[in-house]
């Protein structure tokens, strides 16, 4: 379809300017020959004034008609300007929505605790543009949010929040993410990250992702980045959940097979 529309412009292009080529050597003919005509009463040669009237509209229809043909020409560029904007955002869209289906298949490829951890860190820095980041989960016995991965800054420096507390605490209690008033403005401040993502399974938020510098070349969010943020939130938390699930179980089952040992020895 691209092609085809691409074909479309390019005879309508040459085909108005043959005909705007057409219409100039008439509209000069026709010049030429009322100048002949009006030379030849200046000169005493009588020129019938039907026909220099006649000429005259000719020539101005002729105007007319270049007039038109050029206002279309400039019409199909505005349309083929706007085509080729349309047609890389398509292409940026199909782009996206293969990395987001990408980022999505990533996080559900294992259940390996480290490793979706590993791939949500891949996802932040590649598809994101974050520099320095931390994810932090929910423990449900303390409410307090403990971070279990960084990228950029060592886990150390991350503080233990309260559920409710602060912005971190504020995001994990209430479900709703949050984004600094302004970028380039915004200093590092671990207790009130620049984005702050709920990380949650339906309602129930399990960890938050704090984002506290973009990388270098990443001046603003796009689009796509909210829509990472979204998938981030619903993926990773599901991710998150099921290897930690499958985790337990398999400490437990090893546990219960050791003391299975013990028994049967």
């Amino acid at each position: 379809m691209v092609h085809s529309r691409g074909e479309e412009f390019l005879q309508v292009f040459k085909k108005g300017a043959e005909f705007t080529q057409d219409l100039l050597r008439e509209n000069e003919r026709l010049r030429f020959r009322l100048l002949e005509l009006e030379n030849g009463q200046l000169s005493g040669e009588a020129a019938p004034a039907s026909e220099l009237n006649k000429l005259s509209e000719r020539i101005a229809d002729l105007e007319r008609e270049k007039q038109e043909i050029l206002d279309r020409i400039k019409q199909v560029e505005e349309e083929n300007q706007d085509f080729a904007a349309r047609y890389i955002e398509i292409e940026d869209e199909n782009n996206n929505l293969a990395n987001l289906y990408i980022a999505s298949y990533q996080l559900h490829s294992t259940l390996d605790f480290k490793e979706v951890l590993q791939i949500i860190t891949e996802i932040i820095i590649n598809l994101i543009g974050a520099e320095e980041f931390a994810i932090l989960l929910l423990d449900e016995k303390s409410d307090e949010l403990q971070a279990v991965s960084t990228e950029g800054v060592d886990r150390s420096e991350i503080p233990v929040v309260r559920l409710g507390k602060g912005i971190i605490g504020g995001v994990a209690q209430s479900g709703e993410s949050h984004f600094a008033a302004d970028c380039d403005a915004y200093e590092r401040d671990f207790n009130a990250p620049m984005v702050c993502i709920p990380l949650k399974i339906k309602e129930h938020v399990i960890g938050v992702l704090a984002i506290y510098k973009l990388l270098m070349q990443k001046k603003e969010f796009a689009a796509v980045d909210y829509e990472l943020f979204t998938l981030l939130a619903g993926h990773a938390a599901t991710a998150i959940f099921s290897s930690r699930l499958y985790s337990d179980s398999e400490r437990k089952l090893s546990t219960i097979q050791g003391f299975i040992d013990l028994l049967t020895k």
